[in-house]
């Protein structure tokens, strides 16, 4: 899989597990899927993700003091993001297949430039209102909002009360209504 030559202990780690790896997010995916070849697909994907964020990003995971229970945290975790993103296309097909017409409707609508132009524009004002917002507030917004975490695991996750959790998105959902508003009105 990898040369010997890897010069990341974490990877090098990786690459000797991968097939326990595979296994164990198999077996955590196979909850959520029949099909066992899928949830063992699903399983390679994801340690295959995780390689190349380690790959990319050496710093990643250096402070581990047991490495092995790092990455079978980090690649589950990878496994269920993926599995989260299948299921929102999956969900959103189902939509188009069910009204074709709505689909032919879209379909002519993303052909104006100047339709395009406009969803550029708010799509952009959008990313920039998420990026203005204070970096926790941020992280809660992006994980449920974007990432569709339920609230109560985006705060397990940061270590925060569900509470606050709320707030945050209260103040992430305004603040991006206001800005998409703000540049209506120019």
């Amino acid at each position: 899989m990898l040369s010997n030559d890897v010069s990341s202990p974490l990877v090098a780690r990786l690459a000797g597990c991968y097939d326990e790896l595979v296994a164990y997010v198999c077996r955590a995916a196979g909850r959520f899927q029949v099909d066992r070849h899928q949830a063992r697909d699903t399983a390679r994907e994801a340690v295959h993700d995780v390689c190349l964020q380690l790959l990319k990003d050496r710093h990643v995971g250096q402070e581990a003091r047991v490495p092995l229970a790092f990455l079978r945290t980090l690649t589950k975790r990878r496994a269920i993001d993926n599995l989260r993103q299948e299921t929102a296309r999956r969900r959103l097909a189902s939509r188009m297949e069910d009204t074709p017409d709505a689909l032919s409707q879209a379909a002519d609508e993303t052909f104006q430039p100047a339709r395009q132009a406009a969803a550029r524009q708010s799509l952009l004002r959008l990313a920039q209102a998420i990026e203005a917002l204070p970096p926790r507030c941020r992280d809660v917004f992006v994980l449920h909002k974007i990432h569709e975490w339920p609230q109560a695991e985006v705060a397990r996750h940061l270590g925060i009360s569900l509470k606050t959790v709320e707030k945050h998105l209260r103040i992430g959902v305004a603040c991006c209504r206001m800005g998409l508003r703000d540049d209506d009105a120019a």
